[in-house]
Parts: structure tokens; sequence; C-alpha cells
């Protein structure tokens, strides 16, 4: 992950803080708000406030209760203050209940899964991110961390979120992604939502967004060929998959329990952006 210490960061739903916190000690940038979904009584039930205390010991500023889908949350954030907008590894909070899962989905679409859930969940985070907390006149870029494993991976990360957005609204482009190596952030500890474990380290990506060209940014990123439009005879952009070596190839994979998989996904998020 690049991080310029020049930058002003926030960072989205960092679970215990323990990404703010190492990103402060070895990063040092400029500035940093770190912010979190639950509130300091949660945090400190599930994980402890050692880095709550740390960071606010240091003058970084530490907001909890912040959702980024629901502006009410965070109206009080200075608008348009930073550089760079970080969400690591995020994951929908688990459901209540089976009545609670039934009414996330109808507030969308009668008919979604959690995946659905989750892409809205990052494209929420992307929009309000350089509509609200991007500085126009800054490096606008945002990074959002995942694992390369199900059901991550599911998400069509790199090409699903922008879908329906007209660039004259919104002009925001995906530049490619980055390993994410945990080791350059000691003492981070990944965790799993709504539970007190520490996640095992899974491989994860670093993709990033931005409305500007950084060649400096660019020498460190990569655009995989399953997305790269020359070769889209070639691969399965959905399922990451290729290349095929032959018509039959192709046929035999969209007729694969995979393929149709992520065919109802895909399709179950353009009813949700309702452009189907």
């Amino acid at each position: 992950m690049y991080i310029n210490p020049n930058w002003r960061i926030l960072t989205v739903g960092d679970g215990d803080l323990s990404f703010s916190a190492s990103l402060l000690n070895y990063y040092k940038p400029k500035k940093l708000t770190a912010t979190i979904f639950d509130s300091h009584k949660v945090l400190n039930q599930k994980y402890g406030d050692e880095f709550f205390q740390v960071l606010q010991k240091q003058g970084c500023d530490v907001l909890t209760n912040f959702d980024v889908t629901n502006k009410n949350t965070w109206s009080h954030l200075k608008p348009q203050n930073y550089d760079l907008v970080i969400f690591q590894f995020p994951l929908i909070p688990a459901f209540s209940s089976k009545e609670d899962f039934q009414k996330q989905c109808k507030d969308v679409n009668h008919h979604i899964s959690v995946n659905t859930l989750n892409r809205h969940l990052l494209r929420h985070f992307l929009v309000y991110s350089f509509r609200y907390f991007l500085d126009p006149k800054g490096e606008n870029l945002c990074y959002i961390t995942s694992k390369d494993v199900k059901p991550y991976r599911e998400w069509d990360i790199e090409n699903a979120l922008l879908i329906g957005l007209k660039p004259s609204d919104m002009p925001i482009n995906y530049l490619g992604q980055m390993k994410f190596d945990i080791n350059n952030f000691p003492g981070y500890r990944i965790r799993n939502v709504d539970r007190d474990k520490h996640v095992k380290d899974t491989q994860g990506n670093t993709y990033v967004w931005s409305n500007k060209n950084y060649e400096t940014l660019n020498e460190k990123l990569t655009i995989p060929d399953y997305i790269n439009p020359d070769l889209s005879d070639k691969y399965c952009t959905y399922c990451r998959v290729g290349p095929f070596f032959s018509d039959q190839d192709k046929v035999e994979h969209s007729h694969s329990k995979r393929h149709k998989k992520m065919s109802e996904y895909e399709q179950q998020w353009l009813q949700s952006l309702n452009l189907v």
C-alpha cells in the first residue's frame, strides 16, 4: 500500500483501530482521522480500547458510530478535507435476525443477496468519499483493501461499483490494484465483523480509485488481464478466469456453476440499481 506522509487521511470502519494506530505510528501522515462503526462502549466490549487510547493520546481524531452510508453519522465532519480515504476489509455488519436481513434486502430490492448489500456498501463509500470527504484540490484517492477469496472476490470490485454513474456527475476512475502486505503495518490485526477474534492473514489486494492520474502511483499498480477490455473475449471478467484457449473453453465456462452464480449476482446488482 502506497502512503505519502504529506497526505491527509480518513480511515473508515477500522474495527479495533489497530490499522489507524499503525498508520499513524509508522507512516506519520500529515493528518489522520480514524472512524469505527461501533460505539465506544461496544468497541471496548468487543476488542478493548487500547488503540482508541493510543490514537487519542497522540492527538488523532477518532469518531465512533460512523456509518459511511448514513450522512447523519458524519455530518459534523469537516467536508472535503482529505487526500485519501481508506476502507480496510469492508463487510456489512452481521444481521441480528432473519427479519433484520429481510428488512435490509427490502430497502434496496426484494430479491437480492448479501453479495449485493456489500456492493452497495462499497458504492456508497466511493460516491460519498468523492462527494463529501475528499478535497477537490487534493490527491483525490480512495483505497479499498479486500481479501482475494470467496465471498469477497465475488463482489466484482473492479467493475461493478461504478456502473450507472455518469462521468459528468461523478468522475471516478478505477486505476488498478496493489498487493496488501500486513507486515508493513506492525500491530495491525484484521478483525471479523461483530466478533472479538483476530482473522488469520489472507492474501489481500488494495484497489485504487481517483479522478486524477498519478505517474508515481501508477508505477505501483497492476490491472489484471481479466479486466482488460482488449482481452474481453479471452477472459471472464465476472469470474476472474482465463485465458480461454478455444471457443469450447469459453462455452464450457459459461455453463459452469461458478459462472451461473456470478451472472446471477451481476443481474441482482443491475436490478438493484434500476438498470435493467
